[in-house]
């Protein structure tokens, strides 16, 4: 049996497209959900409107992340 058709389709199609949405990438960073929209509001975070919603990718926030990180 196939490892990845056992697992759940929402689980397969975030690990395959890593695009977040600002609750998911707040989870992930450990931020408040506020904190998200005041980074967004300030243009400190990457991120990308879609159809009038923000869209985070995780690539590009690890790599914010480190970035922020380093220089602190």
């Amino acid at each position: 049996m196939d490892p990845q058709k056992s697992e759940h389709p929402e689980r397969r199609r975030h690990e395959r497209t890593q695009i977040m949405t600002p609750k998911e990438a707040a989870k992930y960073l450990g931020f408040h959900l506020v904190t998200i929209y005041r980074l967004l509001k300030k243009q400190e975070i990457p991120a990308t409107k879609i159809g009038g919603q923000w869209r985070f990718k995780k690539d590009v926030l690890d790599a914010w992340l480190l970035n922020r990180m380093n220089n602190s």
